[in-house]
């Protein structure tokens, strides 16, 4: 009886994935595939904003890192899954990734990065509202760019060059984060 009650339970551990993380009563997966590629679960962690939890978010990778600058060049796609906790206007949002991404870089740089950052902004302002439940990702897509999905349905055309991902990632993992204990979280840091 007890061997057959292990057997049971073993195989419904297999017949049932893992979750890997749970922020914020949000379950984020331990593998996502991404243009035909499998991503592991480098790290996730929750957005606050002041005493509000704006967003849990998880970085999926080819491979975990554990170094900001090595899990931003990595090669392969890449997604950053936001599971928003609370609504927010899309022009706030849309405005502190552009600002994250300006904190980040050089005049130079953020004025090369300007255009799309341009075309990211009217992505987030055409969904009018990043609702409570609402799951969004940025993916890099090698062959196409960043795709932004909203709900798991594309929202506009893919935002082109590797460049720009980069950038996108280090509004979480760059020199300056949004927010230091985040940055830990997606590199895998335990909170």
């Amino acid at each position: 009886m007890a061997t057959r009650l292990l057997g049971c339970l073993i195989f419904l551990s297999m017949a049932f994935p893992a979750l890997a993380a749970e922020v914020a009563g949000v379950k984020l997966e331990d593998k996502e595939r991404v243009a035909n590629s499998e991503l592991v679960l480098n790290g996730a962690g929750l957005r606050k904003r002041a005493f509000f939890q704006v967003y849990a978010a998880g970085l999926y990778l080819s491979e975990k890192k554990t170094v900001a600058m090595e899990a931003i060049a990595a090669a392969g796609p890449k997604r950053v899954a936001i599971h928003m906790l609370r609504d927010v206007d899309a022009d706030q949002f849309s405005g502190a990734l552009a600002d994250g991404i300006n904190s980040n870089h050089g005049d130079a740089e953020a004025k090369a990065l300007e255009p799309r950052v341009k075309q990211l902004v009217a992505i987030m302002v055409e969904m009018k509202e990043a609702k409570k439940g609402m799951r969004i990702t940025l993916d890099w897509l090698p062959a196409a760019g960043t795709q932004v999905t909203i709900e798991g349905k594309p929202a506009g055309a893919a935002i082109p060059g590797e460049d720009f991902f980069r950038a996108l990632l280090k509004i979480w993992l760059g020199d300056r984060p949004i927010q230091d204990d985040l940055k830990k979280a997606l590199l895998g840091e335990k909170q």
